[in-house]
């Protein structure tokens, strides 16, 4: 049986903010140092006032090279921000491979889920780290820990994670689109620390846009039919960036192997990058967000094809990415993927 306070019902109403991977840390190598004054601004400026729920996806904590009473010390005005949300009701926090030994913490102060079932009114949303689908941590975390913590650490070698190596995110992302396909749900990951909407990477996304964009080409004129043009040759030559960036044979490789993609696999992408991905969500639509400090953002976001938001005060701007009716989301799951109703039950067996 679920645990019933690992459900959260906005079925009513209510904003979910879903993001992972901060791996606070304390002095030397810690990962959320660069985007950390960021990360409060938008929690607390943003998310908290307007009465947002708060679901922290794993790798919250740095566990495997610090201690957690440091990291508490090095960022108390996090934790005085997560402890607000926590009073009004507004947390739910998820572990991840980083940080599963919190387990084991007797003090700690919220309470801890390996997976947060969202019910949104349309369909429920499963929201688990992702690392469950990885025998390398399942079955050697403590290795890597010590590897990390005694080791790396010492000489300044930061993070070696999953989100470095192209090979082993895609086959996370692999096993949780599958998982998703053959139980007809949502899942929301993080653990690879790319963004992932609609079962889709910027890779692929990218693809599908310009496909998109060559087919109004035709029927357009004047400046839209400039923009069109201006934004698919800004599209090439990201794609090509993608391209170089990645190993050839990864990106030949597909989620959905030679089908049409089910939009069944979500991933919030981290905090420690070059600004903040994460997923909002409500009763009737989910969101890809890019949070980032104005001039430092992603050169796609300086286009001008994405409608940026300026934080009032502050020199932190959001932007969203991707957005699509849950209603639609769900029809295409019902189209596309394996409809099977028999099966919902053993949903939460198989992440477990």
């Amino acid at each position: 049986m679920f645990n019933p306070r690992a459900v959260l019902d906005i079925s009513g109403g209510g904003k979910v903010l879903v993001i992972s991977d901060f791996h606070m840390g304390s002095g030397r190598g810690d990962d959320l140092a660069r985007n950390g004054a960021l990360l409060m601004e938008m929690l607390e400026g943003y998310y908290l006032v307007n009465d947002w729920y708060l679901v922290l996806n794993g790798d919250i904590e740095e566990l495997q090279r610090y201690s957690l009473d440091a990291i508490k010390t090095r960022w108390a005005p996090l934790y005085y921000i997560l402890d607000r949300f926590a009073a009004a009701g507004r947390l739910y926090k998820i572990v991840g491979n980083h940080d599963e030994e919190l387990i084991f913490e007797k003090n700690y102060p919220y309470p801890l889920f390996p997976v947060v079932r969202i019910e949104s009114g349309v369909l429920p949303l499963y929201v688990y780290h992702g690392h469950q689908s990885s025998k390398v941590y399942t079955n050697y975390n403590y290795l890597i820990r010590a590897a990390l913590r005694y080791f790396f650490k010492p000489i300044g070698i930061r993070n070696i994670s999953t989100a470095r190596s192209p090979h082993r995110r895609f086959y996370v992302e692999k096993q949780a689109y599958n998982f998703s396909l053959e139980n007809h749900c949502i899942s929301i990951i993080g653990h690879t620390h790319r963004p992932l909407f609609e079962s889709l990477g910027r890779f692929d996304y990218i693809k599908f846009e310009i496909e998109r964009l060559c087919r109004d080409y035709p029927s357009s004129a004047g400046i839209n039919r400039d923009r069109i043009a201006a934004e698919v040759d800004a599209l090439r030559v990201e794609l090509g960036k993608l391209q170089r960036s990645e190993r050839r044979d990864v990106l030949r490789q597909s989620l959905y192997g030679d089908r049409y993609p089910v939009p069944c696999l979500f991933n919030s992408g981290c905090a420690i990058g070059k600004g903040i991905n994460a997923i909002e969500l409500d009763r009737d639509q989910i969101a890809l967000v890019y949070w980032f400090t104005e001039g430092e953002g992603k050169k796609f976001i300086n286009r001008g094809w994405y409608k940026v938001e300026i934080h009032k005060g502050t020199k932190f701007r959001r932007s969203i990415l991707n957005q699509d009716r849950l209603e639609y989301v769900k029809a295409r799951i019902e189209l596309l993927g394996k409809h099977d109703p028999e099966r919902k039950e053993d949903v939460v067996s198989a992440i477990l």
